[in-house]
């Protein structure tokens, strides 16, 4: 199976900090408004989900989702959530961390678009 989104060590420590102060979390990667194209980490529900959604998939037990529209132009890579030093999304809860989520991404392989026609 062919992940659309994984995650770093890095990431995943944050996680679970926020993890701690929040409970449960969600992500949805922003389309470009406010923040950017960041990756923008919520306690989970409070970001409403809706038919123009896609859920990429599941980052550390968290839900990954996309808007339809974003996911055309990014379905033919893997995104790869981090986490680096810096100011977050003014929206997303890791803003008072110090550290920031940051999507980075790959291009599938052939072999990697094949297997996941497959799951089409």
């Amino acid at each position: 199976m062919v992940d659309r989104v994984t995650v770093t060590e890095e990431a995943l420590q944050l996680m679970n900090t926020l993890k701690e102060i929040h409970g449960s979390l969600m992500f949805h990667q922003s389309g470009g408004c406010c923040d950017g194209s960041s990756p923008m980490c919520y306690p989970n529900g409070e970001f409403r989900i809706g038919e123009s959604d896609v859920l990429l998939g599941e980052i550390g037990d968290t839900p990954f989702y996309m808007s339809k529209d974003q996911y055309e132009y990014w379905k033919h890579t893997q995104l790869i959530i981090d986490a680096v030093d810096g100011r977050g999304g003014m929206f997303s809860l890791e803003g008072p961390e110090g550290k920031r989520f940051l999507t980075r991404s790959r291009v599938f392989t052939g072999e990697e678009r094949s297997e996941l026609a497959k799951e089409s």
